[in-house]
């Protein structure tokens, strides 16, 4: 088969020359026996450039978009997914207490400060969280206090509202949430507040999600026309055509794959990010099911409360149905012995008229 990859990246190694590597150091072969068959072939498929190399795992993201020492490519991502011209100030720490409760299901979660004071968080998730709206508002939310705070603290009494800037919440989902399967030809969702009157007043917040399992359905037979297509083919297809379309069309991202491709040839190195991407995979996998169960497990609750609701009801129904009818009955009960007693009465008076009829030498027969 040939290696596609290879014509444009010679640095990437055959693969007989990386397993003699790996199986002639006791310490590599050991790690390398500890993975199942198929995670053997997709180590060795990515670093011979059978595949393409899995830009979303955590230490490969960071390797060439990380904002500290290349932010030139994280602003020209956020240009392409924001739609406007981005300058990165800084990068901010993550909210720690966040990461640690949540950490296990992020591949990637990286805050920065553009230029105009504006915060853009930009966070990768393998597996999509349950409630991603009401997640998505608690924590840009949280961000727009975090700011809110800091800058009145650094301003004091010259605080103004007017040093509020927006906040950006950039979610890519590896495997989108259920809700998003309902848009099966949309991949890029944009949201910010409006007023239906037509008001116009900044609520700072705004909101992009994008499904790349539902981007990488729609261009399967599509070519690259834009920097955003370019930009999250690079982020979700492995491919080795799809690379090669890549930059075909857009050479900036040969270096970037370079990069990535020098990393492979330290084996010890890349054995190593890899050996913890799939140990984070792993403990996603067993939180992903343990909130699918939850989730089953409260769907049963509330279905069972329904249950006992409805029984409830149709109890009460029963009761005052019955209620009604022992009324009824209480009442046709008392007519009858009221016309029974009116029916004794009328025969005593019967017999009373014939006995003085008789009386007074009468035939009443």
């Amino acid at each position: 088969m040939v290696n596609k990859l290879k014509e444009y990246f010679p640095l990437i190694r055959e693969r007989e020359e990386l397993l003699a590597e790996i199986k002639g150091k006791r310490e590599l072969y050991a790690v390398y026996e500890e993975w199942s068959s198929a995670q053997r072939e997709e180590f060795l498929d990515f670093c011979t450039g059978v595949r393409g190399v899995k830009i979303l795992y955590d230490s490969f993201f960071k390797e060439v978009m990380n904002p500290e020492y290349a932010p030139e490519r994280l602003e020209e991502f956020l240009c392409a997914v924001l739609k406007r011209k981005v300058k990165i100030l800084r990068v901010l720490p993550n909210d720690s207490t966040r990461i640690s409760d949540e950490g296990s299901l992020l591949i990637t979660d990286i805050v920065v400060e553009l230029e105009d004071g504006a915060l853009a968080n930009v966070e990768i998730q393998k597996i999509g969280y349950g409630f991603p709206g009401e997640r998505s508002a608690c924590y840009s939310a949280d961000m727009l206090l975090r700011q809110y705070r800091r800058v009145r603290s650094r301003q004091g009494d010259d605080f103004s509202y007017r040093d509020i800037k927006n906040v950006y919440l950039i979610v890519i989902y590896e495997n989108s949430p259920k809700e998003f399967k309902e848009f099966p030809e949309v991949y890029h969702h944009h949201a910010r507040q409006v007023f239906d009157s037509g008001l116009q007043i900044n609520l700072l917040q705004e909101f992009v999600m994008i499904p790349l399992d539902i981007f990488s359905a729609q261009m399967h037979n599509k070519p690259i026309e834009t920097p955003l297509e370019a930009w999250l083919t690079f982020l979700g297809e492995d491919r080795p055509e799809k690379v090669v379309e890549l930059i075909t069309a857009y050479p900036e991202f040969q270096g970037m794959y370079a990069t990535l491709y020098e990393m492979c040839r330290n084996t010890e190195r890349v054995m190593r990010m890899f050996s913890e991407e799939l140990r984070i995979m792993d403990r996603n996998t067993v939180r992903y099911m343990m909130e699918e169960q939850q989730k089953e497990i409260d769907t049963c609750r509330e279905e069972i409360d329904t249950c006992r609701k409805e029984i409830a009801r149709q109890k009460e129904q029963l009761e005052l149905k019955d209620k009604e009818w022992s009324e009824k009955v209480s009442e046709k009960d008392a007519e009858m012995k009221r016309k029974e007693e009116e029916l004794r009465a009328s025969r005593e008076e019967l017999a009373r008229l014939r006995q003085a009829l008789a009386d007074m030498g009468g035939d009443c027969k």
